[in-house]
């Protein structure tokens, strides 16, 4: 079967990040053609005039439609596609020279219906955006299962960087309307079917983040708030592992009111912890400035995705409340 491409983007409110992503779709190093279907998901701030922009040197369809999030977005975009597989990315990414040369490569030797691939920080990232996108892909912090292929199993791609065949979106019919955790949702519904995810290694993209410390903390609270509707409604994707972030806040805690009470002592573990971290993120980023902000990052991570995880699964397994009916902030209708 040969393989023909369609970036799928869903964008709102975000006509620069548009154009950065479109001025990195030039530079790709892949002869055949693909196409790009940029779906503007009822912005009030267009992004049609810069699309238009790039109409004589890049293959692009562009559609408006009302806001219903980026799960439907995607899944309009899909619909009116041309190409038989399908690559859904954030408008805040910027695609690498190397990327869809190493996906073709992949999927012409060994096929998959579902893939992901990790996202990086590049190098004109500001130094808060490194420092969140180490917390967010870090083996300390997440087990590095956003991206490193050691550390997954039955992977679950994210919506920032993820593939899908024509064949797999008309058997599921794509994203359902909870927004976050679409992406493993999809992920779950596919493995459900029968096929199979993997991790493509060096298909990463740099994820630009739209982040300040106030939205990624709103950000990483509503993947804490998700985790358990996500198992629920897909229990073998259950993991022990989804409760770290809430026992390292009663790590954190207990370890505070012992070294009051006790003994200083009582804070060496964590001391060790967060020095492991920032050394890590100072060697990585060469900075150790992004170091110092990786550990406030873990801070508002963790706090952040553990309280919102804790208060979820006691609404959501423990006294079994409608997920919808109980935060209806994460569904569109």
């Amino acid at each position: 079967m040969k393989i023909n491409y369609s970036f799928v983007i869903p964008v709102y409110n975000r006509p620069q990040e548009v154009r950065e992503l479109l001025d990195s779709f030039i530079g790709l190093e892949f002869e055949a053609d693909f196409e790009i279907v940029l779906v503007e998901d009822g912005s009030t701030i267009k992004s049609e005039t810069i699309v238009n922009e790039y109409i004589d040197r890049l293959s692009i369809s562009y559609y408006f439609k009302e806001n219903s999030g980026p799960g439907d977005s995607r899944n309009y975009g899909m619909k009116r596609a041309k190409g038989n597989y399908f690559i859904i990315l954030d408008s805040d990414c910027l695609v690498p020279p190397h990327y869809l040369k190493t996906v073709d490569s992949f999927l012409n030797n060994t096929f998959y219906h579902c893939f992901g691939g990790a996202d990086a920080a590049h190098v004109s990232f500001t130094p808060l955006q490194k420092a969140i996108n180490y917390t967010m892909t870090s083996f300390f912090t997440t087990g590095g299962i956003r991206g490193n292929k050691k550390s997954v199993n039955r992977f679950e791609p994210r919506s920032f960087n993820m593939g899908v065949s024509k064949e797999v979106f008309e058997k599921t019919s794509g994203f359902a309307k909870i927004h976050p955790g679409e992406d493993p949702d999809l992920s779950q519904r596919i493995l459900n079917k029968g096929y199979k995810t993997t991790f493509l290694p060096n298909a990463f993209v740099y994820h630009k983040r739209r982040i300040s410390w106030e939205k990624f903390y709103i950000q990483v609270k509503k993947f804490g708030l998700v985790r358990p509707i996500l198992n629920k409604w897909h229990p073998s994707s259950s993991k022990i592992t989804y409760w770290f972030p809430t026992l390292f806040v009663f790590f954190a805690f207990t370890s505070m009111v012992c070294a009051f009470l006790l003994t200083p002592i009582a804070l060496m573990p964590i001391l060790f912890y967060l020095g492991v971290l920032f050394i890590d993120s100072t060697i990585k980023n060469k900075s150790v400035y992004i170091g110092l902000l990786s550990i406030a990052a873990v801070f508002v991570q963790f706090f952040g995705y553990g309280l919102a995880f804790l208060k979820s699964s006691f609404y959501i397994a423990l006294l079994k409340k409608d997920p919808q009916k109980q935060f209806p902030s994460l569904f569109f209708s």
